[in-house]
């Protein structure tokens, strides 16, 4: 008896007005990044942002409602991002061993985003100062911790590893750290050298990647 055949139904192509809408957003967003570094974010005023990007602020309006719409866009841009580059990297390496130090020298290498760190710092503080701004940071970022830690769940799984705490939190402390280590690093990069926080990055990764038993790895595997 022949196997009925399912047919696949492509998603359909994008409209030219859905195609204007993300280049205008996607022209919004990286204006608003340079802005951002710049200016600071609480600094960053609209009106610069929409010049930068080559509209009015009226057209800003239209996709984002605010600076904080613009931040939370691009934290999911990068986030997105991030998750592309594992997910690339794990398909480039089939055994787990080679996984496992692919991983670890990615992170290692975290510190070379500045302006992620910067910004996401700034705002966070910016936020925890204003009540309305830390509600809607708090849902957004369980919302990426989350599948941050699937995906982290996933990879240590595939590898026969375990986390030395849950997956979000583990997934939160790699992201807090390596931020925390850059701002030293760019406040004093004599006391912080480059070297050193690419060292230490790869001892925390070590640190928070376990084994099956829970036995942390050690940095010189």
């Amino acid at each position: 008896m022949p196997i009925a055949r399912t047919a696949h139904k492509h998603p359909p192509a994008p409209s030219r007005q859905q195609v204007r809408t993300e280049a205008t957003q996607s022209k919004l967003l990286a204006a608003a990044e340079h802005i951002f570094a710049r200016d600071g974010f609480e600094a960053a005023r609209l009106e610069d942002i929409a010049a930068a990007a080559g509209y009015t602020r009226g057209a800003l309006y239209a996709h984002f409602e605010d600076k904080e719409d613009i931040f939370f866009a691009l934290q999911e841009l990068w986030v997105a991002e991030r998750i592309g580059e594992v997910a690339t990297l794990l398909e480039e390496y089939a055994m787990p061993a080679e996984r496992l130090r692919a991983l670890r020298e990615q992170y290692s290498e975290r510190g070379k985003n500045r302006r992620l760190a910067l910004l996401s710092t700034e705002f966070k503080l910016f936020a925890l100062r204003h009540p309305k701004a830390h509600a809607r940071l708090r849902a957004r970022q369980r919302k990426l911790c989350k599948s941050g830690g699937d995906l982290l769940r996933k990879i240590v799984s595939d590898l026969g590893l375990s986390t030395a705490a849950p997956e979000e939190a583990s997934t939160t402390a790699l992201g807090a750290v390596a931020h925390a280590l850059l701002l030293e690093h760019l406040v004093d990069s004599q006391v912080m050298p480059e070297e050193s926080l690419r060292r230490l990055l790869a001892i925390i990764f070590d640190a928070v990647i376990a084994d099956g038993s829970g036995k942390r790895r050690l940095s010189s595997q």
